[in-house]
């Protein structure tokens, strides 16, 4: 039976506030909880977790010397029909699908937790802020640094120059047609299968597939290069896995020992605590 970790560590105010007031102190005491010192040890990186970003980086610098320019002429050869299908699929790589709806809830989590609620009903809110939380934090901070790398390094997109060549860099570049690497869809793809597989493992699959298909639509249209893609699916993973093992450091949704999640609020739980909120 699923279980609320109490508060998810969260300190619970005394007196009643206004709404507005509510949301702005909430929202500060769950960042000073989450900027908190580490709680317990977490295990290191992996070897096997250094050896896969090495390869993850030598498959980039490969890509671009073997894989970019044959598969960009490829890809101009694609039927008319399969470049249309991949137009639409590859808008569900967009981070604004998943930062705005998750920060939203954030926000509203916040303006509805009144510390006049009973403990268990606040409880509730406090555990499904610090999921949401994570969920928006794991395709932000990846989002963020692609954005940076995507402006220091000023890579031109495939379709700059006929050719698709590989190496025109201008650096230090605010033009989004030199704007390639990486790929900042591919960020947003690899981090969200992250997130999601770390909140529900049995997932884990479904959302790696649908996070390749993303990718793969950036190459079908020729937006990005292979290598661009690759790289951003480096900086997905490994920054969503890093806020993932900050959250585990102060026994925030996963625990510390082996990252698994710790139960969350079921259904009936929300809907209980939901209730308790509108009816009083």
């Amino acid at each position: 039976m699923n279980t609320v970790k109490p508060l998810d560590e969260v300190p619970r105010p005394l007196r009643r506030a206004p709404l507005g007031r509510d949301l702005a102190v909430n929202l500060l005491r769950w960042c000073v909880v989450l900027a908190r010192p580490s709680r317990a040890p977490i295990p290191p990186l992996p070897k096997s977790a250094i050896a896969g970003i090495a390869i993850m980086l030598g498959a980039v610098v490969a890509a671009m010397f073997l894989l970019d320019v044959p598969v960009v002429a490829w890809a101009h050869h694609l039927p008319r029909g399969v470049v249309d299908a991949f137009e639409q699929i590859t808008k569900a790589g967009l981070s604004g699908w998943y930062l705005i709806p998750s920060g939203v809830i954030v926000l509203w989590l916040a303006a509805l937790a009144s510390p006049t609620l009973p403990r268990f009903t606040w409880g509730v809110l406090a555990a499904l802020a610090a999921r949401c939380g994570f969920f928006f934090l794991a395709i932000a901070v990846p989002g963020l640094v692609t954005t940076f790398l995507k402006h220091v390094l000023g890579r031109a997109r495939p379709y700059v120059e006929p050719a698709g060549h590989p190496f025109t860099f201008i650096g230090l570049s605010l033009d989004s047609n030199y704007a390639s690497l990486p790929s900042g869809h591919g960020t947003t793809a690899a981090s969200l299968a992250v997130a999601v597989g770390a909140l529900f493992p049995r997932t884990r699959w479904i959302m790696w597939l649908y996070a390749l298909t993303i990718m793969f639509s950036r190459i079908v249209l020729t937006s990005h290069h292979v290598s661009d893609v690759l790289a951003g699916a480096l900086v997905g993973t490994l920054f969503a896995a890093l806020v993932r093992r900050w959250f585990a450091a102060r026994r925030l949704v996963f625990s510390p020992h082996d990252f698994a999640p710790y139960p969350g609020p079921s259904l009936r739980q929300i809907g209980a605590a939901l209730r308790r909120i509108f009816s009083s």
